[in-house]
C-alpha cells in the first residue's frame, strides 16, 4: 500500500510537466512538419490550437499511466532509487552527458554529408524546440522508455528466466536496457521519415546508432543511479547539442 501511495504522489507531480511537455511537443510538431503536410493535418483538425491541446492531453494520458505503473515496477525490480540528487552522481552524469551532447551535435556535419535533409542548413533552433527537447525528451521519454518499459522488461524477463532467485541477475538488466534502447530508437523512425521524406538503410542505421546507443547510456544511468539521472542526462544531451548548433550554425 505504501508503494501505491508513493506512485500516486509521483504521478501527480508528473501531471503538470506532462501537460506542458505535450503542448510544447504539439507546437514543435507544427514547426517541424512541411507546410503541405501541416495544411493536410489542418483539414482534419480545425485549428492549430486544437492540435496542441490534443497532443498535450495524449501526452498526459500515457505519461500518467506509464509513470504510475513504471514507479511500481521499478520498485519490484530493484530499479527504484532515491530521488534525492547526489553531488558525485550528478557530476558524473553531467560529464558523460556533455560528451554525448557534443557527439550528437556533430550529426549535421557527419551523417548530414550523406543524407539530404539533416545538414547544417536544416537545423532551426526555436524556443519551442529547446523546451520541447528538454522537457519532452528529457522527462517524458525517460518515463516511457526507462521507468516503464525497461522496468517492465526486467520484471517479465526475471519472471520467465529467473523463477527461483529473488535477486535479478545483471544479464537481465543489460538485456532489458538494450531492448528498451532499441525500442527508443525505433520510436524515432516515423518522425525521421516525416522530416527527411524517406527511410533508407543509412537513415535507419543513423537512427539506431544515435538513439539506440544513447538510450543504452540513459538506461545504464537509470539502473545505477535512478530515473532522475537518466532524465538529467537526456536533457543535458539536448541542451549541449542545441548550444553547439546555436554557436556554429
Amino acid at each position: 500500500m505504501k508503494i501505491i501511495k508513493k506512485a500516486i504522489i509521483f504521478t501527480l507531480c508528473l501531471f503538470p510537466i506532462a501537460l506542458i511537455s505535450g503542448a510544447l511537443s504539439g507546437g514543435y510538431l507544427l514547426e517541424m512538419l512541411p507546410q503541405e503536410m501541416t495544411d493536410e493535418v489542418m483539414t482534419q483538425i480545425p485549428g492549430k490550437g486544437l492540435l496542441v491541446a490534443l497532443t498535450a492531453i495524449q501526452t498526459v494520458g500515457y505519461a500518467v499511466v506509464c509513470g504510475f505503473f513504471g514507479y511500481i515496477l521499478s520498485d519490484k525490480t530493484g530499479l527504484n532509487k532515491p530521488l534525492k540528487p547526489d553531488t558525485y552522481k550528478s557530476g558524473k552524469t553531467l560529464a558523460i552527458s556533455a560528451i554525448l551532447g557534443i557527439i550528437y551535435s556533430l550529426d549535421p556535419w557527419t551523417f548530414g554529408e550523406f543524407i539530404d535533409g539533416i545538414g547544417p542548413e536544416t537545423v532551426k533552433i526555436t524556443p519551442i524546440r529547446i523546451w520541447a527537447s528538454i522537457l519532452y525528451g528529457g522527462i517524458i521519454e525517460e518515463i516511457l522508455l526507462r521507468l516503464f518499459m525497461m522496468s517492465l522488461l526486467v520484471f517479465i524477463f526475471n519472471k520467465l528466466f529467473n523463477k527461483k532467485k529473488e535477486t535479478v541477475p545483471d544479464i537481465i538488466y543489460v538485456i532489458s536496457n538494450i531492448v528498451s534502447a532499441l525500442l527508443f530508437a525505433a520510436g524515432h523512425l516515423p518522425a525521421t521519415a516525416v522530416l527527411i521524406g524517406e527511410l533508407t538503410p543509412l537513415i535507419v542505421f543513423r537512427c539506431f546508432l544515435l538513439n539506440g546507443a544513447f538510450g543504452v547510456v540513459f538506461g545504464h544511468l537509470y539502473r545505477k543511479y535512478g530515473i532522475i539521472y537518466s532524465m538529467m542526462s537526456h536533457a543535458v544531451v539536448h541542451i549541449v547539442s542545441i548550444t553547439v548548433w546555436t554557436i556554429f550554425i
